[in-house]
């Protein structure tokens, strides 16, 4: 049982979703992408597990993605993806696999979708908001 997670540990919802990984008893592989991105079939694969479009898995704030051009209808996913390897930054985050499939997991909660065991315990996201309670239980 293997959890991947392609992280950036200076993204709130990335650090929510690996403390919900955690809280499931998994100790995940965290892949931080920034120095380690994925290559290119790897990140085919997952944009395509997760049910994404490459344009949807491209993360526009914070990154060169107007400068780039990226916003082009023109440009195909063959462009999309090399402007996404070459700038690991355009990685859209976090995403999670498992053997259960792959999620691009915002909000983070969406990685409960995919996790192979039940959260052990409450769990409350960095700004506060209560998202698993003592039983290990979805509250909304």
């Amino acid at each position: 049982m293997t959890v991947t997670i392609y992280h950036n540990p200076a993204c709130g919802t990335s650090r929510n979703t690996l403390a919900m990984i955690r809280n499931a008893g998994i100790e995940p592989v965290v892949v931080e992408y920034l120095s380690t991105p994925p290559g290119r079939q790897t990140l085919q694969a997952m944009i395509r597990e997760a049910g994404l479009t490459v344009r949807e898995a491209i993360r526009e704030k914070g990154t060169p993605y107007a400068e780039l051009g990226l916003a082009d209808p023109a440009l195909s996913d063959d462009q999309l993806l090399d402007a996404m390897l070459a700038h690991p930054i355009l990685i859209n985050r976090p995403f999670v696999v498992t053997e259960l499939g792959a999620r691009l997991c915002r909000p983070s909660e969406v990685v409960l979708d995919i996790l192979p065991a039940p959260q052990q315990g409450a769990f409350t996201k960095e700004d506060g908001e209560a998202v698993i309670d003592a039983q290990g239980r979805k509250i909304r």
